[in-house]
């Protein structure tokens, strides 16, 4: 028989759940992978992504299907940010809940160009807003806060962007926590960008573990403003999660020379388009 949402052993999952899907936002900060970077959006040009990601634990799983990032370039070197996912949440032993999640909202700003010598240097401040439902295990109860600071370094064909920061979060049974990643990639072709990644955090909830999950992943780019993405990885220390994400991702907007200079891969990617940014 499934718990009623009063007992307080299926409240336990519930916000555990909702924890696991949280972690699963947090993961997928810089699409398709968990480390960001520190490249916003080309000043007056828009991304906009639909997506999904998976995140399996032994407590359950989470799935967002669908959910929509969108990104604008408000000024140059500064974007902002807001993302809506929809999710079902499976805790293990209850019924299944599915609904709106939180609601995110930030702003990337870029502080320090890449040269030959040293890395492009961004913050990307972000707030969890509670609009999902916490006792059904699809929001978090509490706005939270992400604040991190993320590096970029090309070299070639090749890409390397790292970083980390510091979470915010004073919901019951949450916990404020340090996390990080390392992730290393390289275009293969005029098509394809394939890349791996070590993303690690400190336990996120009060009767957590800390994590550490390693994750391969890239895009292909059907034309140079509409591209695929995608990631699968899964926990090599700690807590247990089996993690995926598949989307698709666009640009437009500004000029038509400023497009076919700039929008031409996610800011995410390593391409040489992503260097003419600067």
């Amino acid at each position: 028989m499934k718990m009623s949402s009063k007992d307080p052993k299926n409240k336990v999952l519930q916000l555990s759940m909702a924890a696991l899907f949280l972690g699963t936002t947090q993961l997928f900060a810089g699409p398709p992978f968990m480390t960001d970077d520190p490249v916003p959006v080309d000043y007056k040009h828009s991304e906009f992504y639909i997506f999904s990601t998976y995140d399996k634990t032994n407590d359950g799983q989470e799935t967002a299907i669908p959910a929509f990032e969108y990104n604008y370039g408000v000024l140059p070197d500064v974007q902002l940010h807001v993302m809506m996912p929809f999710i079902s949440s499976q805790p293990n032993g209850s019924k299944t809940e599915y609904g709106l999640s939180d609601i995110e909202l930030g702003a990337k700003y870029r502080f320090i160009q890449e040269t030959e010598n040293i890395p492009q240097v961004g913050i990307f401040p972000m707030a969890e807003i509670p609009t999902g439902d916490s006792n059904k295990g699809l929001g978090n109860g509490k706005t939270w806060w992400r604040l991190p600071v993320w590096m970029q370094k090309s070299f070639g064909e090749w890409t390397s962007y790292w970083g980390g920061g510091y979470v915010i979060n004073e919901a019951d049974g949450q916990k404020n926590y340090i996390f990080g990643g390392v992730q290393v990639q390289k275009d293969v072709g005029t098509k394809w960008s394939l890349g791996g990644e070590i993303f690690a955090r400190e336990k996120d909830t009060v009767d957590g573990m800390s994590a550490t999950i390693l994750n391969f992943g890239g895009f292909y780019k059907f034309t140079p403003d509409f591209n695929l993405l995608f990631s699968a990885g899964r926990s090599i220390n700690g807590e247990s999660h089996t993690v995926g994400y598949i989307g698709l991702w666009w640009t437009f907007g500004g000029d038509e020379q400023d497009t076919k200079q700039t929008a031409s891969a996610p800011s995410w990617s390593m391409t040489q388009a992503a260097k003419e940014i600067k």
